[in-house]
């Protein structure tokens, strides 16, 4: 067992499990939001980490079945863990394993992926591995998570993807080089007064040629506070909250 392992209550019966190397943060919350699955969905969420966002999924819409894929056996113990200590029930799979080589044992209606958001060669890279595994594209791209999704989703399928607005070019034309059509953008700001810091997009398997955009998302309100919206959103929050893994 590792040391340093802690858990942060979610709510509702939902602890996740964190470590020095694999935390989370309000790009997760967001995500799992925005992806909204629905209770008849099979779901699920590749580069998974701890499983935050896989259990936010399962804690507030209970998708019919949820996988939760992660590379990195470390993350991959806290996967379980978080599991094991949660309400998540028996329709929630941890799977060790890269996302370019797995396969669903069935058509899934919902893929989600919080990536690395880092191109490889760029950027200064933590002293950790583990760490750099997860910010920059070492085992996986943007291009091979859609490849992925591609081949596990059913056609009308959704990929929810979130990731650097400097990166939405890369991830636009990733999907459609696999046959996912870009159907709905939301950007994140910090306040009115910012630029984004965060894209959310969504692709459908087959989809036609028509995008959404949404309107923006404020995590705080022009006097400062945690916006209306957010506050929806960390309905359960956590007294804690981890570190952001990006």
């Amino acid at each position: 067992m590792y040391d340093d392992f802690t858990f942060e209550d979610l709510g509702k019966g939902y602890k996740v499990c964190i470590s020095n190397e694999h935390r989370f943060g309000t790009d997760a919350f967001l995500l799992a939001d925005f992806t909204r699955p629905r209770h008849k969905d099979k779901v699920c969420d590749y580069c998974t980490g701890c499983g935050i966002i896989a259990l936010i999924m399962r804690r507030n819409f209970a998708p019919k079945k949820l996988y939760a894929l992660e590379i990195q056996q470390k993350a991959f113990e806290q996967l379980k863990l978080s599991i094991e200590k949660s309400s998540a029930g028996e329709d929630t799979f941890a799977v060790l394993g890269d996302l370019k080589d797995w396969r669903s044992p069935e058509p899934l209606d919902v893929i989600t992926c919080n990536p690395p958001y880092k191109i490889s060669g760029t950027g200064a890279k933590n002293g950790s591995a583990a760490v750099s595994i997860a910010r920059h594209e070492i085992e996986c791209t943007i291009d091979d998570v859609c490849k992925a999704a591609a081949k596990n989703l059913r056609f009308g399928g959704r990929l929810c993807i979130c990731n650097r607005p400097e990166r939405l070019n890369d991830i636009i034309t990733a999907m459609r080089a696999n046959g996912i059509e870009p159907k709905r953008l939301r950007t994140v700001h910090k306040n009115p007064d910012c630029a984004p810091w965060l894209v959310l997009v969504e692709g459908r398997m087959g989809g036609s040629n028509f995008i959404q955009i949404e309107k923006p998302l404020y995590v705080r309100s022009s006097d400062g506070g945690i916006s209306e919206e957010m506050q929806r959103i960390y309905t359960a929050q956590i007294d804690k909250q981890g570190d952001q893994r990006k």
